[in-house]
């Protein structure tokens, strides 16, 4: 394949697109783009689907896979379910090759500034600072970056995690979960399967129905009311030491004055939640609105208030206390952004064209 001008040395290199970001969203639009003949620079600060490479290990997609697929490629199996991180991630770099997609990883972008003809890119790999020129710029990045924090003592203690990587590290230890969503209550009954001895954290009374998976609610509802797994509902950390974690009663689900709680445990598990880096947004003057900071952007084009930089993905929503955007009904964004480049919706996204149907939000979350 015949290697891009890198931009290392001399003038910036120039581009009718970037796409910054190489998730299943950002590479669909390559695909599409690819496939349209526009000249456009893929660029991802890690390597692609970098964000699904953190998942545990072995967690099956809450999405049935017609809503994974991208760019007409079908995702096929031996067994017809829902597919695991690690299956997907193989997939997409199926469709990379299948489509031979100059993606230039582990390039990160560390300043985007708006110019009269469009954008001047710098990048910062390890083989020392580059410059790109784009007319357009479309965001995938996503928003997953970092985990939400408590900000409480101790947060940091080795025994501690915001990330789940696998039920085996807790074999015959204690584990205390933070969390109500379906990360936590996933990770509480892998872990108690898995041999070991989990107790649930949550700031509220109880779980709430529409948002933990109908499969998951009914399993741990019955592990709870079995002693198997013990559950510590209105109670939030309020400090982490090397033995124990001090809970506080909770109101509304924060903290509120009341006896503490003082729960031994030999790890933590702080399924808290992530949130995305809008440094890339804030730095190329996009809007953000609202205490979830939410871009502002056309939804006919997916275009932001500042003109040429487009958005894809979830990134759009802004930091989501509650998701309204995922994979799935993210298609329609690509279709958007091609045709505002090219003048022509593309002619294929998602699965492929006799199995792909649009849903809304309400049937997203119900199934």
């Amino acid at each position: 394949m015949k290697q891009p001008n890198n931009g290392l040395h001399g003038a910036p290199v120039e581009h009718a697109v970037a796409i910054i970001g190489a998730g299943p969203i950002g590479i669909e639009l390559a695909v599409c783009l690819k496939r349209a003949g526009v000249d456009y620079i893929h660029l991802d600060a890690n390597q692609i689907a970098h964000t699904i490479t953190w998942w545990p290990r072995n967690t099956s997609f809450f999405s049935t896979t017609e809503r994974l697929a991208i760019a007409g490629a079908p995702i096929q199996n031996n067994h017809q379910q829902r597919i695991t991180g690690e299956e997907y991630i193989a997939y997409l770099r199926g469709v990379v090759e299948q489509f031979d997609l100059p993606i230039q990883t582990y390039e990160p972008v560390t300043a985007l500034a708006r110019q009269a003809e469009g954008f001047l890119i710098t990048t910062q790999p390890l083989a020392g600072t580059r410059h790109y020129r784009a007319r357009r710029v479309v965001l995938a990045i996503g928003d997953m970056h970092f985990p939400h924090r408590l900000n409480i003592p101790g947060e940091d203690l080795p025994h501690v995690a915001h990330y789940f990587r696998d039920p085996h590290d807790y074999f015959r230890r204690r584990v205390l979960i933070v969390g109500g969503k379906n990360s936590a209550v996933e990770a509480a009954l892998r872990c108690w399967r898995g041999g070991a001895q989990v107790t649930i954290s949550y700031r509220r009374p109880w779980f709430d129905e529409q948002r933990v998976k109908h499969w998951l609610l009914p399993d741990v509802q019955a592990q709870i009311e079995a002693g198997t797994i013990r559950f510590l509902p209105s109670t939030a950390p309020v400090e982490i030491t090397r033995t124990h974690v001090v809970l506080a009663p909770t109101h509304d689900g924060q903290p509120t004055d009341g006896p503490t709680l003082v729960h031994e445990t030999d790890f933590v598990l702080l399924a808290t939640g992530f949130r995305g880096d809008q440094s890339l947004l804030e730095m190329a003057g996009v809007q953000l609105e609202g205490e979830n900071c939410v871009p502002v952007y056309d939804p006919a084009t997916m275009e932001t208030n500042v003109p040429g930089l487009y958005l894809a993905g979830t990134v759009a929503a802004g930091v989501q206390q509650r998701y309204v955007l995922f994979i799935e009904n993210s298609h329609e964004h690509v279709g958007k952004i091609t045709q505002a480049v090219t003048g022509q919706w593309p002619s294929a996204l998602g699965d492929v064209r006799n199995r792909n149907y649009e849903l809304g939000l309400d049937a997203i979350e119900a199934n």
